[in-house]
């Protein structure tokens, strides 16, 4: 009958570290998903910077009074506040994307620290079991 128990609470935790690896691999892919969200995000942010620096430059180039006011192009005064205004708008997604990322760590780091605990567990019952199965073997030898 221990043998039984055993057995029953080894497939358990079985069964329990199948849900944690599982769990795992969801909290990785969300996190794979999340970074390639970031890089897009990050791209999609340095081609609206760079639409705006075209523009100034183009406008600066073509405008004989802003090149004799300004030196350079990133001079013209709306040039920042256009550049700030991009920067606002991706960073507030940026770092919710980031909060989420550190949520999701913290999340991999609980399920990696259960899940070497049920390894534990599951390395203690098969020692149990084999040491009664030996037990059992040599009782019904007559030893």
């Amino acid at each position: 009958m221990a043998i039984a128990n055993l057995h029953e609470t080894l497939l358990m935790y079985t069964l329990q570290k199948n849900q944690l690896n599982l769990n795992l691999t969801s909290l990785s892919t969300t996190k794979t998903l999340m970074l390639a969200q970031g890089a897009d995000l990050n791209s999609e942010k340095s081609a609206r910077m760079a639409e705006v620096r075209e523009y100034f430059k183009s406008l600066y180039d073509s405008d004989p009074e802003l090149q004799a006011k300004y030196d350079k192009y990133t001079e013209i005064e709306d040039f920042e506040e256009e550049m700030d205004k991009i920067t606002a708008l991706y960073q507030e997604q940026l770092d919710e994307l980031s909060l989420k990322e550190a949520n999701i760590d913290e999340e991999i780091t609980v399920t990696d620290a259960n899940l070497k605990e049920v390894e534990a567990y599951m390395e203690s019952f098969k020692e149990m079991l084999n040491r009664n199965i030996s037990e059992d073997f040599k009782f019904g030898l007559g030893g």
